[in-house]
């Protein structure tokens, strides 16, 4: 077990950890009572779907030009900044919920604010680590173990948000959501890191980019890594949004339920962390990143033709291993071949991947599940995932090549 958590021996990386898992806590609450509120509101799933494509869309126009940010300045002091403003905008959410006056406008646009601060949070926190860890041959330990402590949260946060939301309120989510931002900031300031030179750019922004995605998108490795992730955020992640419409319409339940089915999630992606963790082969993982993407394409399917709430919850935690497999062996695959210099830009680029194009999958899921229903739109989802799968297996061996090439 202390090699599975072998990360955790740098100070810096154990300030962060612990920081981290308690402010995605509150994170996770926030957003499964954003979304019933929204649900309770409305009842449209393509409300739902709006209100996620604002909260994300900025990932996808501001990602690239904030990897270019990220490169030029402290990753350290935009993370103290971008977490400060998080809190803020948790509070005005606590402040508004309590005084009756939220309404789902409001909330549109608080989720934009929010998707603006995490354009710049996401690339600094992935490129964050490699100034905490200081070994790089445990830099695979440690991006397994952010999913860890991610998906720690992911597994606490909505089950303690189905109850606090039953039987306080959505208002309780968002104060204690807030408050958890804390833990990070305090974390953040106590760091010792040493000092790091910067490489300062003469050149535009604009050039820098070019530069970034002429790099990326000119290496096979890079570029399958950032097509397989933008097929599955696109098709398959939008599930997350409809879990409302399944935890009343399929299942007939409430606020508990739809907590318990999203904590369900969270004990696969847990478990595939741990595994993920307990490996050393970097080679290996591009495999890994194959199969599992062909697995999450498979259990959504799966998922959205079952009527039996624990049969669900058993393959919704495939669902979370799976997705967590895929996602954090790509992060850190991609972590391993990239030239530091290009880090930030890559990064944003794999953020826009991931986070930016999950937006237009939530519109489309939140449109289609109104026309076609919840689980014929997961179907079509868990096809295309299956799909993109086979079409990054055919460039695996590249990949494989990139690693074996990489130095540290």
């Amino acid at each position: 077990m202390k090699f599975v958590f072998r990360s955790l021996r740098y100070r810096n990386y154990r300030l962060f950890f612990s920081g981290q898992i308690i402010s995605l806590i509150g994170t996770w609450m926030q957003t499964i009572a954003m979304s019933w509120i929204v649900y309770r509101i409305t009842s449209s799933p393509l409300a739902l779907g709006v209100v996620a494509f604002s909260s994300q869309i900025f990932n996808f126009i501001l990602g690239p030009f904030m990897g270019v940010f990220v490169d030029r300045y402290n990753r350290r002091n935009i993370l103290i900044i971008t977490q400060i403003l998080s809190m803020l905008q948790a509070f005005i959410l606590f402040f508004l919920v309590t005084k009756g006056l939220l309404v789902v406008w409001e909330i549109i646009v608080l989720s934009m604010f929010l998707g603006i601060i995490n354009s710049f949070d996401v690339p600094a926190r992935h490129s964050f680590v490699v100034d905490i860890v200081e070994k790089k041959e445990d830099l695979g330990n440690a991006i397994a173990l952010n999913s860890f402590m991610f998906n720690i949260a992911r597994l606490i946060g909505p089950s303690i948000a189905g109850i606090i939301i039953a039987f306080a309120g959505e208002g309780s989510c968002f104060l204690i959501n807030g408050l958890s931002y804390i833990a990070v900031i305090i974390a953040l300031l106590i760091m010792k890191i040493k000092p790091k030179n910067i490489k300062k750019s003469e050149g535009a922004i604009l050039h820098e980019l070019k530069q970034g995605l002429k790099y990326a998108f000119g290496s096979v490795p890079i570029k399958s890594i950032l097509l397989l992730t933008s097929i599955t955020s696109l098709m398959g992640m939008s599930y997350a949004i409809l879990m409302p419409v399944f935890a009343v319409h399929i299942f007939g339940g409430g606020p508990q339920d739809y907590g318990f089915l999203m904590g369900a999630v969270g004990v696969g992606a847990l478990l595939g962390t741990i595994y993920l963790a307990s490996h050393t082969s970097i080679v290996s993982l591009t495999k890994k990143i194959t199969v599992a993407s062909a697995v999450f394409g498979a259990s959504l399917i799966i998922f959205s033709l079952s009527k039996n709430l624990w049969f669900s919850v058993l393959v919704l935690t495939g669902i979370g291993f799976s997705m967590l497999v895929q996602l954090a062996s790509s992060n850190t695959v991609l972590q391993t071949i990239i030239d530091d210099d290009k880090r930030g830009r890559v990064m944003s680029l794999y953020t826009m991947a991931f986070m930016g194009v999950s937006p237009f999958g939530s519109l489309l899921a939140g449109a289609l599940a109104s026309r076609i229903g919840a689980p014929n739109t997961l179907i079509i989802g868990g096809a295309s995932c299956i799909f993109g799968s086979y079409l990054f297996a055919r460039t695996e061996h590249f990949l494989k090549r990139a690693v074996l090439a990489a130095r540290f």
